[in-house]
């Protein structure tokens, strides 16, 4: 092999050896930076890329993708002087692979301790109840805190995440106890409330029972008076009508005013519930005579073929042992 053979296969290898230092291949989610004698150029897009080999260096790789980043747990101290433990989770994306590369050593740790300082600062201005109760308020608070502080760096932050909040055991008893003495209050409230609304609405449904009766009743006094007023306004008038016939000279009148009063006597007599026997010296020739004047008076009105009243049959009552006597009444003469 002569030395021109050589100087070839030397040449050959060179202008390889150039191309692989020039070609550069970026994987998808990743940038790198290119640096000139130690300076930073340019930033290389995702795919094939040419360089300056031997001028131009590959500088950081960094990773574009939204990462994740744990947050271990700490102590913290809240505005109330009460001890609890908590952790977090933040979520963070490199948004300009210069600044990040270059204005910041150790991306990573920087934005972990800048999350732990700021939670210890927000969660610390906040009392326990608000702390316990309002974790979005959190989030937030630290979203906005923590995105402001990296922004300089080409960092966004889109997540702040509260894992967990720990009081301390005693603490959480004391809550729990609270917790149940409030209920138990709460329930004796509901049940004090539903027992009065219970006999409010009782009293109510009373009241206008009440006032349904009394309205029935005053109702029912005005029906019954109204009835006496019409009766005495008729008795008024037949003894109107009776007093003309007297005053006309017509005997036959008093005759039926007085059958007609007798009647209605002696059927009160007989319908009374607590009637068994009665006994009364009274004779019955009386009322036949005075039943004879009604048919007299009806003779008068309708003429001679009107039929004067049947005369009821005198009711016989079997004697019994002890019978009872009206003590108005005269003995009976055998």
């Amino acid at each position: 092999m002569t030395g021109f053979d050589i100087l070839v296969i030397a040449l050959v290898g060179f202008v390889v050896l150039v191309l692989i230092a020039g070609i550069k291949t970026v994987p998808q989610g990743y940038r790198y930076t290119v640096e000139r004698f130690g300076r930073y150029t340019r930033t290389l897009e995702p795919g094939l890329n040419l360089i300056t080999p031997f001028v131009e260096t590959i500088g950081a790789k960094m990773n574009v993708m939204e990462q994740v980043l744990n947050v271990p747990t700490q102590e913290v101290i809240t505005k109330d002087n009460a001890s609890v433990t908590a952790d977090a989770v933040t979520f963070f994306q490199v948004l300009n692979v210069a600044q990040a590369a270059y204005q910041v050593k150790n991306l990573e740790n920087a934005i972990l301790n800048l999350t732990m300082t700021n939670i210890r600062s927000v969660m610390g201005s906040m009392e326990l109840d608000e702390l316990l109760s309002n974790r979005d308020a959190i989030n937030d608070r630290l979203l906005h805190v923590v995105d402001d502080a990296v922004s300089p760096w080409g960092i966004k932050v889109t997540r702040v995440e509260i894992k967990d909040i720990q009081p301390p055991k005693d603490l959480v008893d004391a809550m729990a106890r609270q917790m149940k003495a409030e209920r138990e209050k709460r329930a004796q409230v509901l049940e004090a409330e539903g027992q009065r609304n219970a006999q409010i609405l009782k009293a109510e449904g009373a009241k206008q029972a009440a006032i349904l009766q009394a309205e029935g009743k005053r109702e029912a006094a005005y029906r019954e008076a109204e009835a006496r007023e019409r009766l005495a306004a008729a008795e008024a008038q037949a003894t109107k009508l009776v007093s003309e016939a007297i005053a006309a000279g017509d005997v036959n009148a008093i005759n039926y005013f007085v059958a007609q009063k007798y009647t209605e006597a002696m059927s009160a007599i007989g319908t009374a519930s607590n009637a068994k026997v009665v006994l009364m010296p009274m004779e019955a020739s009386s009322l036949i005579g005075t039943l004879g004047g009604i048919g007299a008076i009806a003779r008068d009105v309708f003429g001679p073929d009107a039929t004067p009243p049947r005369t009821p049959a005198p009711r016989t009552t079997a004697p019994r042992s002890t019978p009872s006597v009206s003590p108005f009444s005269p003995p009976s003469q055998e």
